[in-house]
């Protein structure tokens, strides 16, 4: 069967504000992932927050809670924030895909399934309203996902990560960010062999940020 995917535009509201983004997504049939969703998940944080953190889509917590990076993943970002002087309460945190993607279970556990480019894609308005509302100053990128979803799919996190760059002119937007960071996303950290090294690597990127949000 082919699948169905329109795109969200057709229930992006005309009046942009964070409750409305959380009321509509949760009407989205933009691509199938709805189905199997327990619910849409809209990015969360300060409105007018000079900083967005981008990462891939909803985990497991994240689909049952409502809310972006509240599960492992997300302790390990406000713990890699905290520590290169972020206050992760004074950012806004989002995900290019809003409906979690799984496929089988793992115990209790639904699995994760990385969601597809055409996913992405159907998604892409649901970003364009938040960059849009929120005005970020500055735009952190967790992951390739992420990366491809804002650069194309040429971009490469392990080639990019914590170096400083323009937000692209393919992506336009009312006011573009003045700049753009990429790193790998936090749940990475979980999944390498020595999660030390590999936290060290993002506090390392975050840092170059960090400085960077400060001037």
């Amino acid at each position: 069967m082919t699948e169905q995917r329109p795109g969200a535009a057709a229930w992006v509201p005309d009046r942009l504000s964070l409750t409305s983004l959380r009321e509509a997504v949760q009407e989205c049939r933009g691509c199938e992932l709805y189905r199997d969703a327990t619910q849409g998940v809209m990015g969360d944080g300060r409105r007018d927050a000079a900083l967005l953190l981008l990462g891939e889509q909803p985990g497991d917590r994240e689909d049952q809670q409502g809310e972006p990076f509240v599960g492992p993943a997300g302790r390990v970002l406000d713990d890699a924030l905290t520590d290169v002087g972020i206050d992760p309460r004074e950012v806004f945190k989002t995900n290019v895909v809003k409906h979690f993607r799984w496929s089988g279970t793992r115990g209790k556990q639904r699995i994760h399934q990385s969601p597809s480019r055409a996913h992405v894609v159907a998604c892409g308005p649901w970003l364009d309203a938040e960059l849009r509302l929120v005005r970020p100053i500055g735009v952190v990128i967790l992951g390739g996902t992420a990366g491809k979803a804002v650069y194309g799919t040429s971009f490469k996190v392990g080639e990019a990560r914590g170096q400083l760059r323009d937000w692209p002119e393919s992506f336009p937007v009312a006011r573009p960010p003045e700049w753009v960071l990429a790193t790998t996303h936090p749940s990475a950290v979980l999944r390498a062999d020595d999660r030390r090294s590999a936290y060290d690597a993002l506090v390392a990127d975050l840092r170059v940020a960090a400085a960077r949000a400060a001037t």
